[in-house]
């Protein structure tokens, strides 16, 4: 079964983004043989310096609404809990991206059980 997935990333190569910081998402199909890319979504930031905007989460929701979890360098636990509460799964793993997918797909990460 193919899961879709989300990286917060500025480089495509590591997951180095701060969830509301991102300005944008790599997409990626997960499989148990492996994983692809499929594209890269652009958001607006949901932290600002004033904090956040709970309107923005709505819009980050409705750009990855395909995606069952996303994959960020940090976010924060309100953030994580709006993020959770609407189906999305959240990860912090501040690493290579493709290490990110290979421990996902070789651990069965996203595996409902």
């Amino acid at each position: 079964m193919a899961h879709r997935v989300a990286v917060a990333s500025t480089d495509g190569k590591v997951v180095n983004q701060h969830f509301g910081h991102a300005e944008g998402f790599h997409v990626f199909d997960v499989v148990d043989g492996g994983f692809s890319y499929v594209e890269t979504r652009e958001v607006r930031p949901v932290c600002g310096p004033d904090g956040h905007e709970d309107s923005g989460f709505d819009a980050v929701v409705e750009t990855l609404k395909d995606c069952e979890a996303i994959f960020v360098a940090r976010i924060g636990p309100g953030a994580a809990r709006y993020m959770i509460s609407k189906g999305v799964r959240v990860f912090e793993a501040p690493y290579a991206i493709e290490e990110v997918l290979e421990n996902v797909v070789r651990n069965k990460l996203l595996a409902k059980g």
